[in-house]
């Protein structure tokens, strides 16, 4: 029988009752209180009575599984916690991570918090240019790696000299380890059964993720310790996490996604929840969920829409009766995935809405709610949202009217700073509202839809990726003179990235450099950011005062009008 019980009550009655101290009583957190996120996820659990429940089911891309009870889980980031304090590592300074999706990521972000460091997880898909620019701006002290990912680590090393330790988990002492290279071995480490937490507060800084900007370097956003307190309710109440659900959220704790309901939300809520280190594969998926018995799956538009490619028979040689509840993150669902969802799964995806900047969903579909298929939904009970007019950046007041969507500060999770950018952080407020930089509407109803991007941030797969870290790229490959990187459609990824070049004298446009481009890019930055397309242009669109036009590039892409050119260089 579906369960109808669900954990939020209507939306009209949480609309009138709801209030962030819902979730500090039910945390046993009063304002003014230590409040440390490693320990909610795991000691709190565990003096709850459920240390001997699984917090972890973990399988590698081979098959090896792993089983990890919320006792082991508090234990092991004791001694990850003990680990970095005997090296030397101090509160406040930045501990990265970059790993694969193993269980020494998971334990390694918790133990970190637990001994004060800011923990700072990056895409292990990242080049070493990718990484130099993020562990540069934060001024990193130590990285916890692996040791295929080590060679781009020490590529960088010489240029970084904030970073002291490289700690490598995976070490065989087959070849030794260099100066500032550490073998850490989390199963042979001591388990240490107590901890002194740090002490920190509701405003302790805590975790560090960088999001891709239209203009220079990505832009590390500041959490804080305090943002437990909207993870722990959003997760509870938006994918419905009840005791004895089985958890999937297949997001990289890389992103903002894999770490508040991939580690924060649903470990404080005591859940048990599967990892898996393969990546997409429509049948090993289904398997995966019909040998675990995933009840809650938290997944991304652009998997979704290539399990509807694989088409519907495959669903059906698997038993996937144990999903009771299904949600979507990172980028716009669209309707025909919903329905799809329906068809297939007997559910209908339920879409979310939030940023790395919100910390958690902030405009969503909720369990019990009607589903307008294409639609983000509502704003959650706790967070005050509208659209406001693109230029006096007031509300707008209509319905079906397209501005900017915007959110009232103040929720627990939204992020304190840009970390040594205030100028820009600043700027992403005006009269009173914070701007989420994407252009929405609402419908009679309330609901949200969205619209796009209000810059020029490409939206590949989920992943936001910055034109200018792309144009930098390029720039260095040898026959690059100018270049200009836009989002195009694509059908699965929503978008995916097409460069425009113009060549150096000497060169001339073929296949062959254009497969060498794009790989040029592959290794400095990563897949992602990877031009799945290259045009050679002789000139770019400019302004009068040499600025490239991205955005006539991006409207000839996407069959828009082009608007205004009249300050371009060549009028077109």
């Amino acid at each position: 029988m579906p369960d109808t019980a669900f954990n939020m009550k209507s939306y009209e009655e949480e609309l009138k009752s709801f209030s962030w101290e819902i979730s500090k009583k039910e945390l046993g957190y009063k304002d003014g209180d230590l409040i440390n996120i490693g320990w909610y996820c795991s000691d709190r659990i565990c003096n709850m009575g459920k240390g001997e429940k699984l917090a972890l089911i973990w399988e590698s891309f081979k098959g090896e599984e792993k089983r990890y009870t919320f006792n082991d889980m508090r234990v092991l980031t004791n001694s990850i916690a003990v680990y970095l304090r005997k090296l030397g590592i101090k509160p406040g300074e930045r501990v990265c991570l970059f790993m694969d999706k193993i269980p020494e990521l998971y334990f390694g972000f918790l133990g970190g918090l637990k001994m004060g460091a800011i923990v700072q997880p990056l895409f292990s898909a990242f080049g070493s240019e990718s990484l130099f620019t993020r562990l540069d701006d934060a001024q990193t002290t130590a990285i916890i790696t692996q040791k295929k990912h080590l060679p781009k680590v020490r590529n960088i090393l010489e240029q970084l000299p904030s970073l002291q330790y490289v700690i490598v988990v995976d070490d065989d002492g087959s070849k030794p380890l260099r100066e500032k290279e550490y073998a850490f071995h989390m199963a042979q480490e001591e388990r240490i059964e107590e901890f002194e937490i740090y002490p920190s507060k509701a405003e302790t800084p805590s975790v560090l993720h960088y999001t891709s900007g239209t203009t220079g370097k990505p832009k590390g956003a500041q959490h804080v310790h305090y943002s437990l307190i909207s993870q722990y309710i959003t997760s509870k109440y938006v994918l419905d996490l009840k005791e004895d659900d089985i958890y999937w959220c297949t997001a990289d704790p890389g992103w903002v996604t894999g770490t508040s309901y991939g580690i924060i939300g649903p470990w404080s809520n005591g859940m048990t929840q599967c990892v898996s280190e393969m990546g997409f594969m429509a049948e090993s998926w289904y398997k995966f969920m019909e040998r675990h018995k995933v009840t809650v799956w938290y997944s991304a538009p652009t998997a979704i829409r290539s399990l509807m490619k694989e088409g519907n028979e495959i669903v059906k040689k698997h038993d996937l009766s144990s999903l009771r509840h299904l949600a979507s993150v990172g980028e716009p669902l669209n309707a025909e995935a919903v329905l799809w969802s329906q068809e297939v799964f007997g559910k209908m995806f339920h879409d979310t809405y939030w940023q790395t900047e919100t910390g958690c969903i902030v405009v969503s579909n909720y369990p019990g709610m009607k589903i307008k298929p294409g639609s983000m939904g509502k704003p959650f009970p706790g967070i005050e949202a509208t659209i406001v007019d693109l230029k006096t950046f007031l509300p707008l007041n209509k319905t079906g009217v397209v501005g900017m969507i915007a959110l009232k500060p103040g929720w627990p999770s939204m992020i304190r700073s840009y970390w040594n950018n205030e100028v820009i952080y600043q700027g992403k407020f005006k009269n009173g509202w914070y701007l989420c930089g994407d252009r929405g509407s609402i419908d009679d109803d309330g609901y949200f839809w969205f619209v796009g991007r209000d810059d020029d941030v490409i939206n590949t797969a989920g992943h936001l990726v910055g034109p200018f870290e792309i144009e930098s790229a390029l720039i260095e490959h040898p026959a690059v003179a100018e270049s200009a990187a836009v989002g195009k459609p694509d059908p699965v990824n929503m978008e995916v990235v097409k460069a425009f070049i113009t060549l150096k004298k000497g060169f001339e446009p073929s296949k062959d450099l254009e497969l060498k481009i794009m790989n040029f890019v592959r290794k400095k930055l990563s897949a992602l950011a990877m031009p799945q397309e290259v045009e050679f242009v002789e000139t770019l669109p400019k302004t009068r005062s040499g600025k490239i036009m991205r955005r006539v590039l991006r409207a000839q892409e996407w069959g828009e009008e082009i608007g205004d050119i009249s300050t371009l260089e060549n009028d077109m």
